[in-house]
């Protein structure tokens, strides 16, 4: 009788979220250990298939960079990452894509359909969804020089095409969309997944982006995990990226909620996608988990 109570107060709790976000659209970066651990992987599109029956819209830009990086040291290529991109000569660019699109993409419509929910794929190519420019990485050298660094087929995104995206949700599927974009020439870019999860999240005027990463959110002492920061405020950016609290992968996670704060988002999420559930945690419940962006 205890647990039937329990879960009565957790869907009392959760009513007035779901009122909340009934017929908003919310863009979930897929990535890190949940696309690896099957129990994850059921747990994350779950509750995309949930949020989908509860009258929201989400839409899922998924990653692969683990599964990327093992095709390439199956072909004898090395991966190397300039500011957590990582650089795609021509050989490299082909191998992600046929990972990102042909594998991954389709292995995820293919799970959430089982689930009891309807998906499409997509990849930014298709009706032009996201059209690149080269990208440069600046970085800082040994001796304090920034240096502009040539990371090969990496692109910035110039301009998306969301109708495409509009018509699968209105149809009612579940978008999931590979971060792959064309280029002025026809030529492919590699797309960082968490760029192209906060410029599509801005194209498309959603209420929120969600970024599953693996760790508990941004913290202020990288090795204490009770240091997570649960709002961060766009003004103490820049002050964490000089002090070193966040590097690596974690800056183009932040520069990703930026841009989409900037685009209309209204609020930006970073959780622990190690956590079963987690977005449902962030969505439906009074506590929320992870660090929450916003202006």
């Amino acid at each position: 009788m205890l647990k039937a109570l329990e879960r009565a107060s957790v869907l009392v709790e959760a009513l007035p979220y779901i009122k909340k976000f009934y017929g908003k659209t919310v863009v979930i970066k897929y990535g890190g250990h949940a696309m690896i651990n099957p129990e994850l992987k059921e747990a994350v599109l779950t509750d995309a298939v949930l949020m989908k029956y509860v009258g929201m819209n989400p839409v899922i830009v998924h990653g692969g960079g683990p599964e990327i990086t093992g095709m390439l040291k199956r072909v004898g290529k090395e991966s190397r990452f300039v500011g957590g991109l990582r650089v795609t000569d021509a050989e490299t660019m082909e191998i992600v894509e046929m990972v990102l699109v042909g594998k991954i993409n389709k292995e995820i419509v293919t799970r959430i359909n089982r689930i009891g929910g309807r998906a499409v794929g997509l990849s930014g190519k298709d009706g032009d969804l996201f059209q690149a420019v080269k990208k440069y990485r600046k970085v800082r050298t040994p001796d304090g020089r920034d240096e502009v660094a040539d990371i090969g087929f990496v692109g910035d995104i110039s301009r998306v095409n969301s109708g495409i995206v509009s018509i699968v949700i209105n149809e009612g599927y579940i978008p999931v969309v590979a971060p792959v974009a064309v280029g002025a020439e026809g030529q492919s870019y590699n797309i960082n997944a968490d760029y192209a999860a906060g410029r599509l999240a801005a194209a498309l005027g959603a209420d929120k982006l969600v970024i599953l990463t693996d760790v508990e959110g941004i913290l202020a002492d990288r090795n204490d995990p009770a240091s997570i920061i649960s709002v961060l405020h766009l003004n103490e950016v820049a002050s964490l990226i000089e002090q070193g609290k966040i590097d690596g992968g974690m800056i183009p996670k932040v520069e990703c909620c930026t841009d989409a704060l900037a685009g209309g988002v209204n609020t930006t999420h970073i959780l622990d996608g190690r956590v079963p559930h987690s977005i449902l945690l962030e969505l439906f419940t009074d506590q929320g988990i992870g660090t929450m962006v916003q202006k």
